[in-house]
């Protein structure tokens, strides 16, 4: 098993994500019209994404060799900026379209701008990590965020008659999704200072975690997409 996931653990996970990318985009026409095309294009935000970030495998031996010794050698700065803070400012946005009490709205607004001048900051005085490490307290706090805005949905779905339907709503399965990945993963960040050659013992089980979820994460996605009816916002 860990020799399988030490060879394999990208391909997997990039199999997940372009499957939930391309039925995106064969979905777009059906969803055109509703607040899910955004999420259609953060799917293949993140599928380009990662594509871009895994460009650490081809510095040994490969052709990105003359980055090794740099700052850009590892690839924390992409998922700092790319994911840890443009996924959070994209679910903020996304759901500020769902949402309709203008006190949760509010509340988002400034609980969003409140994160990225936090994550500004922290950057800015620890500049030196920002290249090396993703920060905990920018990926806690964000994904509190996300798990309140979550929380916002499922409150006024449950006020509403689309809990009678909620079982073709591709904002329920979103929600959901979202809701189970960030707690299963979140807490991984307490642990990240033992992700190193070292221990591979640890590396592997974040790999089998983070395979797990990721695989949970966008097979439901391709699923929702694929099942649910356009909800006309």
């Amino acid at each position: 098993m860990e020799e399988f996931l030490k060879n394999n653990y990208l391909l997997l996970t990039h199999s997940v994500e372009a499957l939930a990318a391309v039925t995106a985009l064969f979905c777009y026409k059906k969803y055109k019209h509703t607040a899910a095309k955004y999420f259609i294009f953060f799917l293949l935000y993140v599928f380009v994404i990662e594509l871009i970030v895994s460009y650490t495998n081809y510095i040994d031996g490969g052709f990105l060799k003359f980055l090794k010794g740099t700052v850009f050698e590892k690839n924390s700065w992409m998922t700092n900026i790319f994911w840890c803070i443009g996924s959070v400012l994209f679910f903020s946005f996304f759901y500020l379209k769902l949402l309709k009490t203008l006190r949760f709205k509010r509340l988002i607004k400034i609980s969003t701008g409140l994160f990225l001048v936090f994550s500004i900051y922290t950057i800015s005085v620890n500049f030196s990590k920002f290249f090396y490490v993703i920060f905990p307290s920018i990926l806690i706090f964000g994904g509190i965020i996300v798990l309140i805005s979550v929380g916002f949905y499922f409150y006024e779905m449950l006020q509403s008659d689309k809990v009678l339907n909620f079982y073709r709503s591709i904002y329920f399965y979103i929600s959901f999704t979202i809701f189970i990945w960030w707690l299963i993963t979140t807490p991984l960040v307490f642990y990240d200072i033992y992700f190193t050659t070292a221990d591979w013992n640890f590396i592997i089980l974040k790999w089998q975690i983070f395979l797990s979820a990721n695989m949970f994460m966008y097979i439901t996605f391709t699923f929702a997409l694929l099942w649910c009816k356009p909800e006309i916002d």
